[in-house]
C-alpha cells in the first residue's frame, strides 16, 4: 500500500511552485541588503486524512502528521493539506521540501499533554518545540489556519498582570501560587495530564516555542495565524533566506515572555505584511554566542517592511543578546499602535555585540506607554519567579553592547512619555553614533532622557508637549 501511495505521488507534476517575487522591496534602500531568494517545492500533494487524521478536536494527531511528513519527504516533497477541522497534535517535526498548508478554519491545536513534549536527549533543558525543522532546505508553512500553542497550559501568570475573573479562572485550573499569591504556575492542573519537572520553577524553565527552527535554508511562511505559544512564537535560529509574508501572531498582551517573531542569528531575511499582538517583544533581532557548526552567526541582511504590531513590549527590538552582532538591517513603513516602547535597543555586558548599518524610518506610533525610541546597556533578563537574590553580575567586561551605526529618520509619534531615552555604561562607549532625524513626537513627560554615558545626535526633530494629558 505504501509503494501505490508514493508511486502515485511519484506520477504527479513535479513542476515547483515557489514564494512570490520580492525583489521590488529592496528598491531604494539605504544600504545595499542581500536579498532573499524565492526558492521552489514540489507540487505533490496529500491531505492530514490520507494517513488516519481527524480534526475532530479529539482524536490526536501526532503520528498522522509524522506519517504524511515521512512519507512526502520519501517521495521528494510536497505539500500537505489540513482542511477545516481542529487537529489535536503533539509536536510536529518538519523535513526538508516540505510545505504544511492550512485551509480556512483549519486549527492545529497543540495537546495539554505535556509528556508528548519530553525531549529525549537527556542533556535537553527544553521541551520540544511545537514545530521544529533542524538542518533542513525548504520547508513552509502557508494557508489561512491557525496554529495554536495551548500555551496556558504552559505560562506562568503574574497577578498583578490580570484581572480578578481572570485570576480565578486560571486558579480553577489549579496550580499553585508563589510569592505570597502574586505568581501562579500551571502546576498539577486538574486536567490529569502530569508534570515533566520536579518543581514547577523547573518546568517554567522548560517551556518550548510554537515554531523553532534550526540552522535551515530556505523558510516560507505566509498567511497562518500563529497564536498562544507557551513561549516565543516564530523563532528561526542560526538560519538563511527566511521569508515571512502576511502571518499574524497574537496571544494575550500579558503572556509571560510571549515574544511573536524572534529572528536569532539569521541571514537573509524579509518580514512583510505581518500583524502582530502579543506579550513580549514584537519584532525582535537577537544573536548569541559563535557557534562553530551553525549555518550563519549573527544577524545580516534583514528587510522588515508594511508591518503592523499593537501590543508589544518593544515594536521593532535589537536584543536583548547581540553578541555575534547586527548589520544591515533596514526597518520601514511599520505602525506601532499600543506598544509599551516603540524602538527598542537593550543589552547588557556579557551578551552584548555590535550593530553596522541600522536603518529605520517612516514609523508611525500612537500610545506608546513609555518611551518612543530607548537605548539601554544594562538590561538584565528577570524571568518569572526572579528574585533580587538571582542577580548575578559579570566578572569580566566581555560581550559589551555597543549600539552604533544606527539612523532613524521620518518616525511620527503622537502619544509617548518620553521620545529619547538613552543610556550607556560609565567608561565604555556603548551609545554612540546615533541619529534620529527629520521626526515628530508628540510626549507626556520628557522629549529626551539621554544619559552622559550616550551619545545620540538629534536633528530636524520637533518635540511637541501634550498638555492635554
Amino acid at each position: 500500500m505504501k509503494k501505490l501511495f508514493l508511486l502515485a505521488l511519484s506520477l504527479l507534476a513535479l513542476t515547483a511552485s515557489a514564494a512570490g517575487d520580492y525583489s521590488a522591496y529592496y528598491n531604494d534602500l539605504p544600504v545595499a541588503v542581500k536579498p532573499v531568494k524565492t526558492f521552489a517545492l514540489p507540487t505533490r500533494t496529500a491531505g492530514i486524512t490520507d494517513f488516519g487524521g481527524k480534526g475532530d478536536g479529539v482524536t490526536l494527531n501526532t503520528e498522522a502528521f509524522r506519517k504524511a511528513i515521512d512519507e512526502l519527504s520519501a517521495a521528494g516533497g510536497g505539500r500537505i493539506i489540513v482542511p477545516q477541522g481542529v487537529w489535536l497534535t503533539g509536536p510536529i517535526e518538519l523535513k526538508s521540501n516540505i510545505n504544511l498548508h492550512l485551509e480556512r478554519n483549519a486549527v492545529i491545536f497543540f495537546s495539554a499533554d505535556r509528556s508528548l513534549y519530553v525531549d529525549p536527549d537527556p542533556k535537553a533543558r527544553r521541551v520540544l518545540p511545537c514545530i521544529t525543522a533542524s538542518r533542513c532546505t525548504n520547508i513552509s508553512i502557508t494557508g489561512e489556519g491557525t496554529i495554536d500553542g495551548n500555551g496556558a497550559q504552559w505560562r506562568p501568570v503574574k497577578r498583578g498582570k490580570v484581572s480578578d475573573t481572570e485570576w480565578k479562572r486560571f486558579k480553577k485550573m489549579g496550580g499553585v501560587e508563589r510569592q505570597n499569591g502574586s505568581l501562579w504556575y500551571p502546576w498539577e492542573l486538574k486536567s490529569g495530564y502530569g508534570d515533566v519537572a520536579d518543581t514547577p520553577e523547573k518546568q517554567e524553565k522548560m517551556r518550548n516555542d510554537l515554531f523553532r527552527v534550526y540552522h535551515c535554508e530556505n523558510i516560507f511562511l505566509q498567511g497562518v495565524t500563529f497564536q498562544n505559544a507557551p513561549k516565543f512564537h516564530v523563532h528561526p535560529f542560526n538560519s538563511r533566506n527566511v521569508i515571512i509574508d502576511g502571518i499574524t501572531v497574537r496571544c494575550p498582551w500579558n503572556a509571560q515572555n510571549g515574544d511573536a517573531i524572534d529572528i536569532s542569528d539569521c541571514h537573509q531575511v524579509i518580514i512583510v505584511n505581518s500583524v502582530v499582538d502579543a506579550g513580549d517583544d514584537g519584532l525582535c533581532m537577537k544573536s548569541g554566542d559563535y557557534k562553530k557548526d551553525a549555518l550563519v552567526n549573527g544577524c545580516e541582511d534583514i528587510l522588515i517592511q508594511d508591518n503592523t504590531v499593537y501590543h508589544a513590549h518593544g515594536g521593532f527590538v535589537i536584543g536583548s543578546e547581540d553578541v555575534c552582532g547586527m548589520k544591515r538591517i533596514v526597518v520601514r513603513d511599520c505602525t506601532f499602535s499600543g506598544t509599551d516602547t516603540g524602538l527598542r535597543f537593550k543589552s547588557g555586558i556579557g551578551r552584548g555585540g555590535k550593530t553596522e548599518d541600522i536603518y529605520i524610518s517612516r514609523i508611525m506610533m500612537t500610545d506608546i506607554i513609555s518611551d518612543a525610541i530607548t537605548l539601554q546597556c544594562d538590561y538584565a533578563d528577570r524571568p518569572a519567579g526572579w528574585k533580587e537574590s538571582d542577580s548575578v553580575k559579570p566578572k569580566e567586561l566581555v560581550k559589551v553592547p555597543e549600539f552604533t551605526d544606527i539612523h532613524i529618520s521620518d518616525v511620527i509619534c503622537h502619544g509617548t512619555a518620553t521620545a529619547i531615552k538613552a543610556s550607556g555604561l560609565e567608561g565604555l562607549n556603548c551609545v554612540h553614533g546615533v541619529t534620529v532625524s527629520n521626526s515628530t513626537f508628540v510626549y507626556t513627560d520628557s522629549a529626551t532622557e539621554i544619559a552622559p554615558t550616550a551619545e545620540v545626535t538629534i536633528k530636524d526633530v520637533r518635540f511637541v508637549k501634550d498638555q492635554k494629558q
